[in-house]
């Protein structure tokens, strides 16, 4: 499936938010993250980032679709990550 993610996560913890997202996604623009994910390993990473966060005052958002064939990214000003297509 195809997935994005984003977080809203204190300044304490979220290099450590960062990296396990990245282990996982494609970074997109801060706290953005997007890419093809099987459910088990989002529930690998949904492990690991609760691991990490404090759930009372930590937030996370995941999208899912069972596709892109529908989907079209448009961005307005600067790509932060530019990538050539939506893994």
């Amino acid at each position: 499936m195809f997935v994005i993610l984003v977080y809203d996560v204190n300044e304490k913890r979220v290099a450590k938010a960062l990296k396990k997202c990245r282990k996982y996604l494609t970074w997109v623009q801060n706290s953005v993250f997007e890419g093809n994910i099987s459910e088990a390993t989002l529930r690998r990473l949904i492990l690991e980032l609760e691991k990490v966060l404090d759930l009372s005052e930590d937030s996370v958002i995941i999208y899912k679709f069972q596709n892109t064939w529908y989907s079209e990214r448009q961005i307005i000003g600067i790509e932060k990550n530019p990538v050539d297509f939506i893994t």
